[in-house]
């Protein structure tokens, strides 16, 4: 049944909140348990679509998996197949780190092209590089990602193009298990991929460099079970840092991680908030009154700012003083949401290919019916809800559910009103 949220705009949200573990290190770290051989315990998961997706394509693979609401325990020695049909695969961007350890582990992987929110091209050529350099034959016939190595994996050097999280990820799962030495230059350094290299070690891997240039591997080493907990997820923490500015509130946000939000952190502290990180090594307090400053964003690979707070951020820039500018440098559709905004009242412009927003602050922004065009556009639409005077309805809420775990309940918590409800009512 199809579902969306009314808010009831216009509240400061007070008070304490916990955040869930990371859905894009959970994202990685589920399918690197293939490597194992033996059964993980994997802790602090998000309990989110996108999780549930990976728990289906592991069952369908042969696995063995038993969940609980915020674990996962993968048993994979019963798994009996390659094959990641599009049926699975179109549920998720990630389905395609199937290949990278599936290739590693039994020589083959065929996977179909991944889905996710459609936010721009995300190309895998980068993905095919390293597994090339690494020795396998890859093809992309009929909509599907086709890896051989049926002589085995090598390790090789491996320069990438861009700093491709995506490429980073499926080739240090696939160089895990290739013999030799694998080194790769010029990684994506985000937190979850420390946070998969820190699995990989804990599984009897040996990886060094995650969160710098390069990475270093010492492929083929016997991997054996264990029990990881995810890492705190740096997104929602950066939503819930927003939303509280956003409704001049007062809100400490516990289980986070501080020295992850340190992009975001500074452009707060620029508009005017107030964001104290000393209250306890994973905490953040953020607190906000009166009119904020208009600030520009650019959007970059880490540690700058993520490109998925850009667009929780221009909800927040909406009502402040001046005119923002967000250049968003690594998708093309990720401004389709202000199309949404400018339903509620807010004033914005996309030029330069549809890079490049201008924001031009209202006074205030008002109730409206809109939908969520991608996950983190959902994000923005539920803090201009928060902001906006009247009541908002948000619809296609799927998208929200994909990476947020039950955030109308904890913005509830903090004194939001928000009902889920039939999208029909």
């Amino acid at each position: 049944m199809a579902e969306k949220l009314r808010i009831y705009g216009g509240t400061h949200l007070h008070g304490v909140v916990t955040v869930n573990g990371g859905k894009n290190a959970a994202l990685a770290i589920i399918p690197a348990v293939l490597l194992a051989g033996e059964p993980c315990t994997i802790e602090n998961l998000p309990n989110v679509n996108d999780i549930n997706a990976l728990e289906d394509i592991l069952q369908s693979l042969g696995a063995i998996v038993s969940r609980t609401e915020n674990s996962m325990t993968i048993d994979p020695r019963r798994i009996n197949s390659t094959v990641v049909s599009e049926a699975f695969a179109s549920r998720l961007r990630a389905s395609y780190y199937f290949v990278g350890a599936m290739l590693g582990v039994y020589g083959k992987a065929d996977v179909a092209l991944p889905g996710g929110c459609a936010i721009g091209a995300r190309p895998i050529d980068q993905h095919i590089k390293g597994f090339e350099a690494l020795g396998a034959t890859v093809s992309t016939d009929d909509g599907h990602i086709v890896a051989d190595a049926n002589g085995g994996l090598v390790g090789s050097e491996i320069y990438l193009d861009m700093p491709s999280v995506g490429a980073t990820i499926n080739i240090m799962l696939a160089a895990a298990s290739a013999k030799g030495n694998t080194t790769i230059v010029n990684v994506a350094k985000e937190p979850h991929i420390v946070d998969l290299a820190n699995f990989l070690n804990a599984m009897g891997g040996w990886v060094k460099g995650a969160g710098t240039d390069t990475i270093r591997i010492r492929g083929g080493r016997p991997m054996h079970g264990c029990t990881y907990a995810i890492i705190p997820d740096q997104i929602e923490t950066g939503t819930l840092m927003i939303a509280a500015a956003a409704t001049r509130g007062d809100v400490l946000i516990r289980g986070a991680l501080p020295t992850h939000m340190e992009a975001l952190t500074a452009k707060l502290l620029e508009m005017g908030a107030k964001v104290d990180e000393g209250i306890g090594e994973d905490s953040i307090r953020v607190r906000a009154e009166g009119v904020l400053r208009h600030v520009n964003i650019k959007t970059q690979p880490y540690p700058g700012f993520p490109t998925d707070l850009q667009q929780p951020m221009s909800a927040l820039l909406s009502t402040a003083k001046g005119t923002s500018v967000i250049n968003e440098t690594l998708f093309e559709n990720r401004h389709r949401h202000l199309d949404e905004l400018r339903k509620m009242g807010g004033i914005s412009s996309v030029e330069d290919n549809r890079r490049i927003a201008t924001i031009e602050g209202v006074p205030a922004l008002h109730g409206a019916s809109v939908t969520a065009t991608d996950l983190r556009a959902g994000a923005a639409l539920v803090i201009a809800g928060l902001m906006a005077d009247g009541i908002t309805d948000i619809y296609d809420i799927k998208y929200i559910d994909r990476g947020y775990e039950h955030l109308e309940q904890k913005l509830c918590a903090l004194g939001a009103i928000i009902e889920r409800m039939s999208a029909d009512e």
